[in-house]
């Protein structure tokens, strides 16, 4: 078992040793085999990643790494190192006391983010796939400004009992999407008439354009990236 990293710099340290090789030689030093298809083991990556680096938070609502308040984001890019999906922060409250931004749990999952690039291009088989150089980041003020306004928005929206027209064509860089492994499983949110009913989870995802963006300007990418 990997111990927690006691600084931000041991962390980074770490991250940077791991930065280059193919998952099969991260997955080879902790007695694990790569799956077929990542595709159908979506968290495998993260929770390969998570325990390589000494991660402690496991399913609990905290930061990845507790100690240090920073949140671990492994982030699939194509060969261009564009993001190739949206990145998922953290479930959406659907019912109990309403928050401000400076409260909520979103706005602290992304206040410090350890984000590692990995390779994710369909053509490389997944333990060949290698992982980038880590950015450990915090949003600058225009980040958190449009962060907010969509989270603002969308968290009326679902008071409001508008959950079910949210699409993930709502925010500019953040949006809500249904998040359960399982169909069946469900939560109680505002209805449209205001009564309680029963919905899917839903998640909090940074849309791909915000970490492509956030990309461009920590890392020198390919004209067009």
């Amino acid at each position: 078992m990997v111990e927690a990293p006691n600084s931000e710099e041991e962390l980074l340290a770490r991250c940077r040793e791991l930065a280059g090789l193919p998952l099969a030689q991260v997955a080879q030093r902790l007695d694990e085999t790569v799956p077929a298809d990542l595709n159908r083991r979506k968290g495998w990556v993260g929770q390969l990643i998570e325990r390589a680096l000494g991660a402690t938070a496991s399913a609990r609502a905290e930061p990845d790494f507790q100690g240090l308040g920073v949140e671990l984001k492994t982030l699939p890019v194509d060969r261009r190192g564009r993001p190739r999906e949206s990145t998922y922060v953290c479930t959406v409250p659907l019912e109990g006391p309403a928050e401000s931004w400076q409260q909520c749990w979103l706005r602290r999952k992304l206040a410090r983010v350890l984000w590692l690039p990995i390779q994710a291009d369909p053509e490389t088989p997944a333990p060949d796939r290698r992982l980038g150089m880590p950015l450990l980041w915090g949003p600058a003020a225009d980040e958190e400004a449009a962060l907010r306004t969509d989270w603002e928005e969308l968290m009326d929206m679902v008071r409001m009992g508008g959950l079910e027209r949210i699409t993930a064509r709502h925010g500019e860089v953040l949006q809500i999407r249904p998040k359960a492994a399982d169909a069946r499983a469900l939560r109680t949110a505002v209805g449209a008439d205001g009564a309680p009913v029963q919905v899917n989870p839903r998640g909090f995802y940074l849309r791909p354009g915000f970490t492509a963006a956030l990309l461009r300007r920590h890392y020198h990418l390919p004209a067009g990236s």
